[in-house]
């Protein structure tokens, strides 16, 4: 059950009358009042024919006037109106059944508390089987503005008591790190233009797609309006940003002046001081991370930054602030990928975008090197190679799948949900980016006599999940792997060992492909020969370089036996 109070209004004849019309689609049918504050001779122009909205309106603004008679300043924006609306889903509710509703929503809400005769005039209008509309003016009996703060979070708390009580369906608690839902007005508005997207969402979408290009807020509005949209920034006397509004190119109002959206109402983690923390810690953390090489592509950085993520989860502040990061990478990755993974990877982003907001803050310098990759990732003028784009793909699904525990570990089941549902078109789009590297594997996957071999380091190395692997359709491609790697020098043992300890594989649907992709981004680059290192090392200190040329240079030898000979003598 979804109860949505709207920004308060001046005219309560005004909203009557669009409660018992006829909707703008003939949806309204049989209005008529079903709770109230005081149901005896309360006027209802949907049950009784001399009843008049002009009657009703007056009937409930009668405090309101009352008020401004005394009172020399006048009330304004007195209307409050909360629309009610179960799942499509639930149950047919009866009038009575939705009369207690009603009294439990305005009681929560501060507008009627249970017992206080004094308190606002309301009234609960059905005029369709699925919802009802509390109108309400926010003047009580006494004079006195009734207390309304926080009333959302009070409302939405009343309503998950209400679906457990009457049996409908259980929606999750809010944590107010929830973007705002569009308005009747801004979606009629986006339909009447032709606009997919409310202006809301197609800013909100943008500002996230630059984010990854930026190092300051600066940069990012220069980004902004080299996108075409219309940046306005906030400034101090001093020149200090203090905050910046943001409008889509065509919307505007009946002036014919842009509209602008501030950050902050956007979404909650896309206001001046969210922004200007994460772009500008700039300082970073050193996290030990086992390489065998520096990583030679974006890519592989970037696959590397998220082999550490499941360390960096144990403290909040740092967790949400690699969760956050992680978004930003996604959203660099989808940017950058192939066409034919694009959209699955935007589609993952913008799940995503819910999952990078909780009430925790963030401590954004630990994020330092995820959030650095996402932005080499997003510069970077050319696309990766298969095996480095499967590798960070799959990475990514494991992130994902941490996050989603982390936020459900804390409770944050918003986050969780979005998670789940970033982690369904990651894996999609990991299946799609491995495909044309398994055919290339399984069409040449070693002789049965090597892949035996490889089959009982499989078996040492991850005894639990051997069975699994061994019989995935992914197995010959896996054995292709692993014995490229050992023709580099690596031990297939040990790097089976090594992946399965990085990825738990009790989640895999398809062990074989993980261990793919980790051991090709693992076992990438050769193992040096030893011996060949061992001689360039006598090369070198053999004959070093003097400092004042290779001339004077004597051999060490040469230098040092005089001396031996002396201390003989000595002794």
């Amino acid at each position: 059950m979804i109860a949505a109070i709207k920004a308060p209004g001046a005219n309560t004849r005004g909203l009557l009358a669009y409660l018992y019309g006829r909707g703008t689609h003939d949806e309204h049918f049989d209005p008529h009042i079903v709770a109230g504050f005081a149901m005896l001779g309360m006027p209802d122009p949907g049950r009784d024919e001399t009843a008049t909205l002009t009657e009703l309106a007056r009937h409930l603004d009668e405090p309101v006037r009352l008020r401004n008679s005394e009172f020399g300043k006048p009330v304004t924006d007195h209307v409050w109106h909360c629309p009610v609306r179960a799942a499509p889903e639930d149950r047919y509710l009866s009038d009575t059944e939705w009369s207690e509703i009603a009294q439990r929503v305005v009681a929560a809400a501060g507008i009627a508390p249970a017992g206080d005769d004094l308190a606002c005039r309301w009234i609960a209008v059905r005029h369709a089987d699925d919802h009802i509309h509390i109108l309400a003016t926010t003047v009580r009996e006494d004079g006195r503005h009734p207390k309304l703060h926080d009333s959302g979070i009070r409302v939405g708390d009343a309503c998950r008591e209400i679906e457990k009580d009457y049996g409908l369906r259980r929606l999750k608690k809010g944590d107010r790190t929830g973007t705002r839902r569009p308005t009747q007005a801004e979606m009629h508005k986006a339909q009447r233009l032709g606009w997919e997207q409310t202006s809301k969402d197609w800013l909100q979408d943008r500002i996230r797609a630059a984010i990854p290009h930026a190092t300051s807020a600066e940069e990012l509005f220069a980004y902004l309006e080299a996108e075409g949209i219309r940046v306005k920034a906030k400034r101090g006397p001093s020149g200090d940003l203090l905050g910046y509004a943001v409008g889509r190119p065509g919307d505007l109002n009946k002036d014919n002046e842009q509209i602008l959206h501030p950050g902050g109402k956007i979404a909650p983690d896309l206001s001046l001081p969210k922004i200007k923390a994460r772009l500008e810690s700039s300082q970073p953390e050193e996290h030990p991370t086992a390489r065998r090489t520096q990583p030679s592509t974006p890519w592989h950085q970037a696959t590397d930054a998220l082999d550490t993520l499941h360390t960096d989860l144990a403290d909040d502040a740092r967790a949400q602030a690699h969760i956050t990061a992680l978004g930003e990478l996604i959203e660099a990755t989808a940017q950058t990928a192939p066409t034919d993974l694009r959209a699955e990877l935007q589609a993952a982003s913008k799940a995503f975008a819910r999952a990078q907001r909780s009430q925790i803050r963030a401590e954004d310098r630990a994020a330092h090197t995820l959030r650095n990759a996402a932005r080499d990732i997003a510069h970077t003028a050319t696309g990766p190679d298969g095996s480095a784009l499967a590798a960070l793909v799959a990475a990514l699904v494991w992130a994902a799948i941490v996050a989603g525990r982390w936020h459900e570990a804390k409770g944050h089941a918003h986050q969780a949900d979005a998670a789940r549902q970033a982690l369904q078109h990651l894996q999609n789009a990991a299946d799609h980016a491995l495909t044309p590297e398994l055919t290339d594997l399984t069409q040449r996957q070693p002789k049965k006599e090597t892949r035996r071999t490889l089959a009982s380091d499989v078996r040492a190395a991850i005894p639990d999940h051997a069975a699994r692997i061994l019989t995935d359709t992914g197995w010959p491609a896996l054995a292709t792997v692993l014995a490229d790697a050992q023709a580099r020098g690596h031990k297939p043992h040990q790097l089976l060992k090594e992946a399965a300890a990085q990825r738990e594989l009790a989640t895999a649907r398809q062990p074989a492909r993980v261990l793919i992709t980790r051991i090709q981004h693992t076992g990438r680059n050769p193992i040096p020969n030893r011996r060949a290192v061992a001689a360039r090392l006598r090369t070198t200190t053999a004959a070093p370089h003097s400092p004042i040329g290779p001339d004077f240079a004597q051999p060490k030898a040469a230098t040092t036996a005089p001396a031996v000979k002396q201390r003989r003598r000595r002794r």
